[in-house]
């Protein structure tokens, strides 16, 4: 029987969850500051919703989804990106009737995709995300990039890459749809599989194949910037000028088209250069989405957001060298021996627990030696002491293992003494 975890997936242990920690609940205070909030969807929804929104020609779709039939017959998905469930989320809830507009989310998912794992990509993902809708400003492109930027940032990474793109408008893709397939066709058949069928469906996506990349005919393709109208020019001009007055550095790649069918007008990538990073150098992807409401039955609503990795950016603390600051230490230690004071010993525990102060106490029955080596393993600021004797005097040892220094302390006076002690009369937060 095998019982290890699946391939692709990881179990996350608690002292790497600490680092977790630490990451989301930065990432949820820049969040709060840029005025988004939480939202939360089901970890699975009806294939259709990946299917319309995602799109049928894309890898996510033909290849990367765990889909299944429920006892009832109908097709559900594991979820495998967060955008068309946000928006599944904000149609079926009515969100684009709020009068607060635009309407400013972020999330943390876990995502599912059936590929090769490798370091960094698994088949059980967690991701970050954040979705802008109701507004077409292409200031919220440049803040949705901003924010993005201030996450690693605020973590501490500085060898970063931003590229962006423009996708233009329908008009624009049309026109540049029909040119690239102009261009392709004479080579149809030196193109990969994938490559070939995306001719028909979707020929944007060529341009984002691994297999085909040194192909000459992709040296040559045309670009979107020389098919872009007046008014997508002038967006994406406008999203350059935001970003420029924000200190935003950022490369344009005409290449960059993203894997979703879903994104016209501004598409970006942020990528990592950390020497020893590896060869997918993808930390976070996005850009906007017009349309993509309609398409799940909503009114029309502009979108604008991105994915970004959780893995992939912890991988990029480690190859910045970052250090990510954890609280390993035990505010108190609670060394208890005797029958008759082990009630007392839960007694203690609880009220310290009830006033805020982080405290854990021996359930092995180890001796009193055996139980010092315990808080020192886990590194308890405090060690009390409870024996018959301290408890026939109502009192309890409480040692400072920093300073080594001893005092004994009243029990109804010990809450108020601990509070003075750790962190100037505030407990473990």
């Amino acid at each position: 029987m095998n019982i290890n975890a699946p391939r692709g997936t990881a179990d996350i242990l608690p002292k790497e969850s600490q680092k977790w920690q630490y990451v989301e609940n930065k990432i949820k205070g820049i969040c709060e500051t840029y005025h988004f909030e939480e939202i939360r969807t089901p970890l699975f929804e009806h294939t259709e919703v990946f299917a319309r929104g995602v799109g049928e020609s894309t890898d996510i779709v033909q290849k990367e989804m765990y889909t299944f039939l429920d006892r009832g017959g109908r097709s559900l998905t594991l979820r495998p990106e967060g955008t068309a469930a946000v928006t599944r989320a904000f149609v079926q809830n009515k969100l684009f009737g709020d009068p607060n507009q635009p309407v400013k989310l972020y999330y943390f998912m876990q995502m599912f995709r059936y590929e090769r794992p490798q370091h960094g990509r698994m088949r059980q993902l967690n991701q970050f995300g954040v979705e802008v809708m109701g507004s077409e400003d292409p200031a919220v492109d440049a803040e949705v990039i901003d924010l993005a930027m201030t996450v690693y940032r605020e973590l501490g990474l500085s060898s970063l890459k931003l590229v962006i793109n423009s996708l233009g408008d329908k008009e624009s893709r049309k026109n540049y749809r029909e040119a690239l397939i102009k261009h392709f066709t004479p080579h149809k058949e030196e193109l990969c599989k994938d490559c070939q069928s995306r001719l028909e469906q979707n020929p944007l996506r060529i341009l984002d194949c691994k297999v085909d990349r040194e192909h000459p005919a992709m040296k040559t393709a045309p670009s979107i910037l020389e098919y872009l109208n007046d008014e997508s020019r002038e967006y994406f001009e406008q999203v350059k000028a935001y970003l420029d007055v924000m200190g935003i550095e950022y490369v344009v790649d005409p290449n960059l088209v993203r894997g979703l069918d879903y994104y016209n007008h501004t598409a970006f990538e942020i990528m990592s250069e950390a020497e020893g990073f590896g060869a997918i150098t993808t930390l976070a992807g996005g850009g906007r989405y017009n349309g993509l409401v309609e398409q799940l039955g909503g009114p029309n609503t502009p979108g604008m957001g991105f994915g970004m990795g959780m893995e992939r950016l912890l991988l990029a603390l480690e190859a910045e060298n970052v250090e990510i600051p954890l609280d390993d230490q035990l505010d108190c230690y609670l060394v208890s021996m005797g029958e008759n004071v082990k009630k007392e010993a839960v007694r203690i525990v609880h009220e310290l627990r009830k006033n805020g102060i982080q405290v854990d106490q021996d359930y092995q029955g180890r001796k009193f030696k055996a139980q010092f080596k315990a808080a020192d393993r886990y590194k308890a600021k405090f060690v009390l002491v409870l024996g018959e004797d301290e408890l026939k005097n109502r009192v309890v040892n409480v040692k400072n293992m920093a300073t080594g220094e001893q005092t004994e302390v009243p029990l109804d006076q010990l809450v108020t003494t601990m509070k003075e002690n750790l962190l100037g009369g505030v407990g473990h937060e």
